[in-house]
């Protein structure tokens, strides 16, 4: 995605803080919960900053749609497999992997059915899907969400008004676990593919 490139070299600077702040420890929660020895595949890797929490695996595949986030990313690889991929269209076989995740990512892309599919598609039976998102809250912020998303994907294709579990679900999805964070702005969710 030709925004994310021109967005990849300011990615770091502009997160740094809300990683510092509360970002961080979500991703640790998250990743956390991935099985140990797995093959794994992380969607959107960005620049990298999830690599350094992965736990230890067999197999690690890290897929980024924008390359020029891939060449911040290369430096900060540890054993990990980096590959310029979108996720609509992941290019692996049927269950190729134990789990897989993706944090703050199924906002971007663009029809995010067609992606849950595919992750369906390349995990094994059984096997675990981990998101990290920002979401739709409930309530009167909900309403809001849905005006800041007008601006927020005509500007920088994310949509702020995402309902991620529901997605997850509809796509065959269970889901094992659902954490709500910053009342109700993030979910952290935890999925088994059926």
């Amino acid at each position: 995605m030709a925004v994310y490139d021109k967005f990849a070299r300011f990615y770091d600077g502009l997160f740094d803080p809300f990683e510092r702040w509360f970002i961080r420890e979500w991703r640790k929660e998250a990743l956390a919960e991935l099985p140990t020895g797995a093959d794994i595949l992380e969607i959107g890797c960005g620049t990298g900053v999830n690599f350094e929490l992965y736990p230890p695996f067999n197999r690690a595949i890290s897929t980024e749609v924008s390359r020029k986030m891939i060449e911040i990313a290369v430096g900060k690889a540890r054993g990990s497999i980096l590959l310029q991929a979108d996720a609509q269209h992941l290019p692996f076989p049927e269950n190729s992997f134990d789990a897989a995740f993706a944090t703050l990512v199924f906002c971007s892309i663009p029809d995010p059915d067609i992606a849950f599919s595919e992750l369906r598609r390349v995990i094994r039976p059984g096997g675990t899907a981990i998101l990290l998102e920002h979401v739709r809250p409930p309530g009167i912020a909900g309403k809001a969400f849905d005006l800041l998303n007008i601006a927020t994907t005509a500007l920088i294709d994310d949509h702020f008004n995402r309902r991620t579990a529901d997605l997850a679900k509809n796509a065959g999805f269970e889901i094992k676990d659902l954490r709500v964070k910053a009342a109700g702005i993030v979910n952290v969710l935890f999925c088994r593919n059926l």
